[in-house]
């Protein structure tokens, strides 16, 4: 019963999802996004003829992950505002009071629809994602060596980010819970630049806040595994000088990084379920 409670709702939310208007602003923006990268990669090519291959590839390589690293962004946003709603603004609106004095465990509202936001983000991830590899191939020839570890990394950041947004709409109101988690993916994010550059200067203290950040937040820490995914790792070691470039990856993540994140998103999901047992509706 619990099993069948999570799946419809997760199908309710997926069905809500893609009639907010949040939906066709993330399409919009894609396909802006795609649009830019089809006449910037093209622009690229022309330059080409003057690059050696290494050099043609570590550039397509670079260019992708900035790219990429757009679509992320589209992405948190998106999953930041849906999870936020979600949440808050059935309580807000008394829709949760209505659908929870039936007999249906909150736990097991709150994990359908942290599953069917999880299967939207991952969907987005995919089409937008392949979109853009299909551009690169098209324009320059280059196709990533790991597109699919690269793009479940990518998924797997949405993941984290709706889970944050999720368990932040059960106390907070809807925007705040967006503005909040969005603001937190930039901050980790510029945090693990400052890691970077900390590494590339030699500076303990530095590279410490990088990785303090991915720890407290794994968003950079799974885009900088998918960048790696997105790179070549041959034509990286042929141009050691650009190994601290903010839009290339050094090193694949642990295992240990993964199961890390992967506990993290239970604590928080746990967390999650009992914040919302206990609210007042």
């Amino acid at each position: 019963m619990t099993a069948r409670t999570v799946l419809t709702v997760a199908a309710l939310t997926l069905q809500e999802a893609a009639r907010r208007r949040v939906l066709r602003s993330l399409a919009v923006m894609t396909v802006v996004l795609l649009a830019l990268s089809a006449w910037g990669f093209s622009r690229l090519d022309a330059n080409f003829g003057t690059l050696t291959s290494g050099e043609a590839r570590l550039a397509a390589s670079q260019v992708l992950n900035l790219v990429m690293f757009g679509l992320s962004l589209i992405a948190a946003l998106g999953t930041a505002f849906l999870a936020g709603p979600t949440m808050a603004g059935e309580i807000e609106s008394g829709t949760a009071l209505a659908m929870l004095a039936r007999p249906v465990r909150r736990s097991s509202v709150l994990l359908g629809k942290w599953l069917g936001l999880v299967i939207f983000g991952s969907g987005f991830v995919a089409v937008a994602g392949l979109a853009q590899f299909l551009i690169v191939r098209a324009t320059v020839g280059y196709w990533p060596p790991q597109p699919v570890t690269g793009l479940a990394l990518l998924a797997a950041q949405t993941a984290v980010l709706l889970t944050l947004g999720l368990l932040l709409s059960t106390v907070i109101s809807p925007m705040a819970s967006g503005i909040v988690a969005v603001g937190l993916f930039g901050a980790t994010w510029i945090a693990g630049v400052v890691g970077g550059v900390g590494q590339a200067l030699g500076s303990e203290g530095m590279a410490r806040v990088g990785t303090v950040s991915r720890m407290l937040l794994p968003t950079d820490g799974l885009w900088r595994g998918a960048m790696h995914g997105f790179q070549d790792p041959t034509v990286l070691a042929q141009f050691p000088a650009f190994r601290d470039f903010p839009f290339l990856s050094q090193a694949p993540l642990t295992t240990a990084y993964l199961a890390w994140t992967g506990l993290w998103v239970v604590l928080l999901l746990g967390l999650a379920a009992v914040v919302f047992r206990r609210r007042d509706l």
